[in-house]
């Protein structure tokens, strides 16, 4: 009579998940509370349970194919806080720094592993998936410490953006490496790009009108399970179809959030996706930490150690001195090349396709470049912090606090917010968590001083006058805030910018009621009464305390909020 397997092993990736769950439910809050980021946590649990320290797990390659919907689902979030108009914006940043970064570095690289002995084919595809960096990586960690809107924030994605793009030529040509037919070079990479051309236009065209259709009919049911399973469909079937076509599918999800952003259904959408984007994207740090061979990391220390350092300081020399044509400081580009100058996860795709599908690289050549890519993935975190600090010191004196022009380069869409006080930051914060840059100004030399050396693009100076609000870039600006005190100064300046920039949307916190009427009387486009928020907000909490279930007081609160909106009179002039 054979033995019968146990349950548990009848339930694949079992034990991955659970030690996965541990990790988020006690190691994350642990790091979180001590400043380190979670990342590093899932690196370190999937290092300890892989094949190559506890052995719990052997399946490297099939957690993996599972945990890169992570990265599918970072895209289609990313996507999904921008949109055509806003992306076109970075059309600089994407083909000029972007291209530059990976035909320069894949280029130096390729030519440092054949000076090592490496064949060419085989050299070329390791300089173009080493010069690639980690999507997931960087964008989680950008996230994490609300620097998406900053300058090297916007460049890095910029890269990535490109670097994913480029995912499709290095594919063809590793195929290309791998066919004996003797077919032309030209007429297969000619042949695939028109293919994956088609797709995306296919994607974008459609996905304009089906997308928008199928969403309101689905919301007609209003039921949470159909519309969460709509958006799981969206993200896969453009995946799939990007996939098929020999595109990256993360390139796929990035075009059905770019679609989705641009209607009505988008932050439903971000709110329902949020859990599945944050446990996947764990799920795929822990299978990069498994797939670090600590024998071969051993057994070769010091090329290995010599291999990753060297990777890390040659892509941040070249693109810290590539960023700094596109961007304004040494420090932002020193902080984008430190961001961009680890592997990326593609990298364990190209080499697996490379050498068990092609046989282009040895196998003892593809497992050191796997521990030197994920080794340097690692990293990420602490080149991260190393470039914050790196560019404080780098500061011969403290970052100037007047607007410059270069400041406002390349700014387009953005908020422009007067008056950095607690409003003003809280209001910054939340643009930064959805990649929407500002740019803010405050009377106080100090506190500018201090959002200054933290990053924040902050300057002091006067934002009631024109021409200070023209050199940040008014002109193309999607809304202007004012958080400031003086109400019949804020009155004045508000029929200013209203004359001079008829369709720019004017939000206003207002002092009371009173105080709201006059300044949509003025031009704003929205006002919103402090003393009445404060109050509501006070008057809910007091409903709760005295046993209202939370349901029915912020109804009962909304009710009210309703009515006093209502009584205020429409704007003369909307954008």
């Amino acid at each position: 009579m054979s033995a019968q397997a146990h349950p548990i092993v009848a339930v694949p990736y079992v034990l991955e998940v659970v030690a996965f769950l541990v990790a988020v439910v006690i190691l994350v809050p642990l790091l979180k509370r001590i400043k380190i980021s979670p990342v590093l946590g899932y690196l370190a649990v999937g290092a300890v349970i892989g094949p190559y320290a506890l052995g719990l797990e052997r399946d490297v390659a099939g957690v993996q194919h599972v945990a890169e919907l992570g990265v599918i689902f970072l895209l289609f979030t990313i996507g999904l806080e921008l949109s055509f108009e806003r992306l076109r914006a970075f059309s600089r940043l994407i083909f000029g720094l972007g291209t530059l970064q990976v035909i320069i570095c894949s280029t130096v690289i390729a030519f440092a592993a054949w000076l090592w002995g490496n064949e060419v084919n085989a050299s070329i595809i390791i300089g173009l998936c080493l010069a690639l960096s980690s999507t997931a990586m960087v964008m989680q960690l950008l996230a994490e410490r609300g620097e998406n809107a900053a300058v090297h924030g916007r460049a890095s994605f910029a890269v990535l953006l490109l670097q994913d793009l480029a995912v499709v030529p290095i594919l063809i040509l590793v195929g290309v490496f791998g066919d004996n037919s003797g077919g032309s070079l030209w007429v297969s990479v000619g042949g695939a790009l028109a293919k994956a051309i088609i797709v995306v236009v296919l994607i974008v065209v459609l996905g304009r009108y089906v997308l928008r259709y199928l969403f309101r009919v689905v919301a007609t049911t209003r039921s949470v399970d159909v519309f969460t399973a709509m958006i799981l469909l969206s993200v896969l079937a453009t995946s799939v179809a990007t996939g098929m076509a020999g595109l990256s599918m993360a390139l796929g999800a990035f075009l059905a959030g770019l679609l989705l952003a641009e209607t009505e259904f988008r932050h439903q959408i971000e709110s329902e996706i949020e859990p599945f984007k944050g446990l996947l994207l764990g799920l795929f740090f822990m299978s990069v930490g498994m797939s670090i061979d600590f024998v071969l990391a051993f057994e070769r220390g010091i090329w290995v150690l010599l291999s990753v350092f060297g990777l890390i300081g040659l892509k941040t020399v070249i693109t810290t001195l590539i960023a700094r044509c596109f961007l304004p400081t040494w420090g932002a580009s020193l902080r984008t090349g430190l961001l961009l100058s680890e592997a990326g996860e593609f990298a364990f795709v190209v080499i697996g396709q490379a050498t068990l599908t092609y046989s282009i690289l040895p196998n003892e050549t593809a497992q050191f470049m796997v521990v030197v890519a994920g080794l340097s993935m690692a990293l990420t975190p602490l080149l991260a912090w190393l470039g914050k600090r790196v560019e404080l010191a780098m500061l011969k004196e403290p970052p100037s606090v007047t607007l410059k022009p270069e400041d406002a380069e390349g700014l387009h869409d953005h908020v422009v917010i007067i008056g950095f006080g607690r409003v003003g930051q809280s209001v910054a914060s939340v643009l930064a968590q959805q990649s929407i840059p500002y740019v803010g100004f405050d009377a106080d030399t100090k506190r500018v001083q201090t959002l200054r050396e933290k990053g924040e693009p902050v300057f002091f100076g006067d934002g009631n006058k024109m021409d200070v609000l023209e050199r940040a870039g008014a002109d193309t600006a999607s809304a202007l805030l004012m958080t400031t005190d003086d109400a019949a100064q804020t009155e004045a300046v508000v029929v200013q910018i209203r004359q001079r920039w008829p369709n720019l949307p004017i939000l206003v916190r207002a002092r009371d009621h009173s105080h709201s009427h006059a300044l949509v009387a003025s031009g704003a486009t929205t006002v919103v009464p402090e003393t009445l928020e404060a109050s509501l907000q006070l008057s809910g909490h007091v409903l709760c305390a005295l046993g209202f279930p939370r349901e029915e007081a912020n109804a009962c609160m909304e009710v009210i909020r309703r009515n006093n909106y209502d009584a205020l009179p429409t704007p003369s002039v909307r954008s």
